[in-house]
C-alpha cells in the first residue's frame, strides 16, 4: 500500500512539474510574440524589390489591404493625399489582396500600373498578399491577432481596412473599410 502511495505521490509531482513547465514555454512563447513590432517584418514590394519595415522607424505607419476593382477603390486617391500630407510623420503601405469578391485579379505589374495610371499612387506598393484564411501572410497575422501585436483582434471583412502603427512598430488601432484615409478618426493621430 505504501509503494502505490508513493508511486501515486511521485505521478501527481512529475505531472504538475510538467504542467508547470508546459505553462512557462506557453508564457515564454507569448511573451516573445508580445515583444514583435512591424519592424520585424520585411516583405515583397509590388515592383518585386523589398520593403523593409524598419526602414520606417520613426514615423507612422498606415498599412491597407487594397483591390483595383473594389467600389472603395477610389480611396486609393485619399491615401496618396494622406501620404503627400504628412511625408515626415506617415508612411502608407498597400497590400493589394484578392480575397474579396476576386476584386484584385491581376499580377503585380498590372496593379501597378493600374495605381499609377489611375490614382498617380507613389506610396509603397507591396506584392499581392493573402489577407485572411490559411494563406494570411505573417505580416496581417500580426497585425490582426492581438497574441501577436499586444493590442486587439481585428477581422478583415473587406478591401480597404487600414491598420495605424506608431512610431516604435506597435499597432495603434484597425479601422474598417468605410473609415475614410483623410477621416479624423485616423488623421487625429498625425497632428
Amino acid at each position: 500500500m505504501k509503494k502505490i502511495i508513493v508511486l501515486l505521490l511521485t505521478a501527481g509531482a512529475v505531472l504538475l512539474s510538467c504542467k508547470n513547465q508546459k505553462s512557462e514555454n506557453s508564457q515564454a512563447k507569448v511573451t516573445e510574440n508580445m515583444n514583435k513590432t512591424i519592424y520585424d517584418y520585411k516583405v515583397e514590394g509590388l515592383d518585386g524589390g523589398e520593403i523593409n519595415f524598419a526602414d520606417f522607424k520613426g514615423k507612422k505607419i498606415l498599412v491597407v489591404n487594397t483591390a483595383s476593382e473594389c467600389g472603395f477603390t477610389p480611396q486609393y486617391a485619399d491615401l496618396e493625399k494622406l501620404s503627400k500630407d504628412y511625408p515626415e510623420k506617415l508612411v502608407i503601405v498597400g497590400f493589394p489582396a484578392n480575397n474579396f469578391g476576386g476584386q484584385e485579379p491581376g499580377t503585380n505589374k498590372e496593379i501597378g500600373a493600374f495605381c499609377e495610371k489611375n490614382f498617380g499612387v507613389t506610396f509603397p506598393m507591396a506584392a499581392k498578399v493573402s489577407v485572411k484564411g490559411d494563406d494570411t501572410a505573417p505580416i496581417f497575422k500580426f497585425l490582426t491577432k492581438k497574441e501577436l501585436n499586444g493590442v486587439k483582434n481585428t477581422a478583415i471583412l473587406w478591401n480597404f481596412t487600414k491598420f495605424l502603427i506608431d512610431e516604435n512598430g506597435n499597432l495603434i488601432d484597425s479601422f474598417i473599410s468605410t473609415t475614410k484615409p483623410t477621416s479624423e478618426s485616423i488623421t487625429k493621430y498625425l497632428k
